[in-house]
């Protein structure tokens, strides 16, 4: 099959594209409609249809006969754990699970936040709230209190299932004191928390809402799967804004399938029965779609990894679990590999192993730079391929679609348009500009099959930060152009946002909690460039007058302050005390040129910049 008439066919003829794409599930009651308005005048996929993801995942595979096929590897080397799960034990777990969440009172159209370490009782908690209709929210589990309080004021669960603890390499970090609190910080109150007790030797502090999960599921009848409508919210996922309040995207149930099934088949190159490993975690979007519902969607075997990709041992236990499973298709960030670079560079740590079966590995979450992608590829011999999707759109945009055609690897790029999205590079006005020039990255709408339907509880503001931009686009809110051949090379983002290892941040947030020192007058907080991370936080702090304090000491109690209302995941360690911090004459920070004096780029002065003196001041800082 050529690329090319491929994907011009989803361009051209999207509903006769995306129709032929949807046969290929088991519906309930199939769609008649497939591209429609809802009553917010947004585009929705296969209004009529009816499905649901938890039977798509495990049931249809045991009627099909393969029961017996594992369904889930669970390979944990910071506690020694290994564990395989088939379809018919993932059925037993997962249906019993579900009927105890519906004994607490849990109906369709429920929330539920899902806090939980990579453990497989957290994809046991989403398949089993999908099951029944109930929306989930997986907030990831390093998250402090005051995050998680956010996420619960704005998708107020009925219940949330948490863990005795996550582990890291050096330490143990109880989740009860952190779920306990932010329960106490937020205004919305659960009705019930089911702890698992990971028999570690965690203390878990009782309070009346707590729920056994053993318990529960030992005493729960199972249920079968429930129908629910192709545009039903299968789940929230939250991802940073540039307010500093976090947007709830919204993903639906019919056109989310849809998606997955056809990125596993022509964006991966998986056939069913194959073992593929998204080396992420479930609190992001790369852990719903590519840990959970994408591989168990199309009856690969899923691995679920707990660990890091050094001192895990050491820096070979990715290459020991592509080799010990058979995987034939790997998906992490560049920042795992550079961190195994960094520790072995010369690969040596991988000559143990036989990772003949592995055919690609694919990269995502930050832009990938040219010294990772070509050390990668020495290193395996396979094509390694950079490709370019967001929390938004729940499934790749940019990609060499191996499953269709291997195109040439250009690096810095991550390769052509994905089916069904038309991407443009338009200029401030909206117009689109040639090759080679660079512009804001849009996609003229529709978008395709499982991208997000809306903001949770804010359609409006999903209309101003995605569709209002340029007329009949969405904003993707990244810069990049095209080169002669149709490749894509993104540059970055275009608002303030920080990607820290594939973790979007919002400056405004990190901010909020720098400014709230007592010694603080004002701040600046952005991202500069970082060889293991991608980018890492910088904080710039002018002092209130009269206040006097050693940077090293303001440093440490910032750093701690953050890490304590963010989390260690914001990886937020430097602190600058400045006289002041470049503005323009309205009054709004330069970020963008502290960025560039930072990674000591060229720049160019504002003609708005209020004192241009300035910037001799900030130079000597940084």
């Amino acid at each position: 099959m050529q690329y090319e008439s491929f994907y011009e066919k989803s361009i051209r003829n999207p509903e006769a594209f995306w129709k032929e794409q949807a046969d290929q599930l088991a519906w309930y009651q199939k769609p008649e409609t497939i591209l429609s308005k809802n009553e917010d005048g947004y585009d929705q996929w296969f209004a009529d249809g009816s499905l649901n993801l938890s039977y798509l995942c495990i049931d249809k595979h045991i009627e099909d006969g393969y029961g017996e096929q594992p369904a889930l590897i669970y390979d944990s080397p910071v506690t020694d754990t290994k564990k395989q799960f088939t379809f018919n034990e993932l059925k037993d777990q997962v249906s019993r699970l579900a009927g105890g969440l519906q004994s607490l009172g849990l109906e369709k159209g429920d929330t539920v936040i899902i806090y939980m370490p990579m453990i497989p009782e957290a994809v046991f908690a989403m398949l089993a709230c999908v099951r029944i209709g109930v929306i989930h929210s997986v907030v990831f589990g390093g998250f402090a209190p005051h995050e998680l309080a956010i996420r619960i004021d704005d998708c107020k669960p009925k219940v949330i299932i948490t863990a005795s603890n996550g582990i890291e390499i050096t330490r143990i970090i109880p989740y009860k004191p952190f779920v306990d609190q932010a329960i106490e910080e937020a205004e919305h109150r659960p009705e019930s928390v089911v702890i698992f007790d990971r028999k570690l030797g965690v203390e878990i502090p009782a309070r009346p809402y707590d729920v056994d999960y053993a318990k529960l599921v030992r005493e729960a009848d199972p249920v079968d799967p429930i129908p629910v409508a192709s545009t039903h919210p299968s789940y929230i996922l939250y991802t940073s804004g540039t307010t500093g309040k976090p947007k709830g995207i919204i993903r639906d149930t019919g056109g989310y399938a849809t998606a997955l099934k056809f990125s596993m088949k022509y964006v991966y190159g998986v056939q069913p029965g194959d073992t593929y490993w998204a080396a992420s975690d479930v609190g992001w979007v790369v852990g719903h779609s590519y840990i959970v519902y994408g591989p168990l969607i199309n009856r690969n075997t899923t691995v679920l990894f707990e660990g890091k990709p050094i001192k895990t041992p050491d820096a070979s236990t990715f290459w020991r679990v592509i080799s010990e499973y058979g995987v034939k298709v790997m998906f992490t960030a560049p920042t795992a590999i550079r961190a195994i670079k960094k520790e072995d560079p010369e690969g040596k740590l991988l000559e143990q192993f036989d990772l003949s079966g592995l055919k690609y590995q694919f990269l995502a979450g930050e832009r990938c730079d040219v010294a990772t992608l070509q050390w990668t590829e020495e290193q395996l011999k396979v094509p390694v391929v950079d490709h370019w999707w967001q929390t938004e759109s729940g499934w790749p945009m940019l990609s060499n679609m191996v499953g269709v055609e291997v195109k040439p690897i250009k690096p810095g790029s991550a390769t052509l348009p994905v089916c069904g999205y038309d991407i443009r590079i338009l200029d401030e006005h909206g117009v689109e500009v040639g090759a080679e020039e660079e512009g804001y990255v849009a996609v003229k709408l529709p978008l395709p099959p499982g991208t997000l339907m809306s903001l949770w509880g804010n359609p409006e503001r999903f209309r101003e930060g995605y569709l209002s931009r340029f007329d009949g686009y969405y904003f993707s809110g990244d810069g990049g152009y095209r080169d002669e051949d149709g490749y894509i090379f993104i540059t970055g983002r275009v608002d303030d946002i920080i990607n820290v290892a594939g973790h979007r941040l919002s400056t405004a947030e990190l901010e909020e909690v720098v400014a709230a020192h007592p010694a603080v007058a004002e701040c600046a907080v952005f991202g500069v460039h970082c060889d293991l991370r991608g980018q890492k936080p910088l904080g710039l702090v002018v002092l209130k007058s009269g206040v006097s304090i050693e940077a090293e000491q303001l440093e440490k109690e910032i750093v701690q302050d953050v890490r304590s209302q963010i989390g260690a995941v914001a990886a937020f360690r430097e602190v600058r005390i400045v006289k002041r911090l470049p503005k323009t004459r309205s009054g709004k920070i330069l970020r963008k040129l502290l960025r560039s004096l930072a990674n000591k780029e060229n720049y160019t002065i504002p003609s708005t910049i209020d004192d241009v003196q300035i910037i001799d001041e900030i130079k000597e800082v940084m």
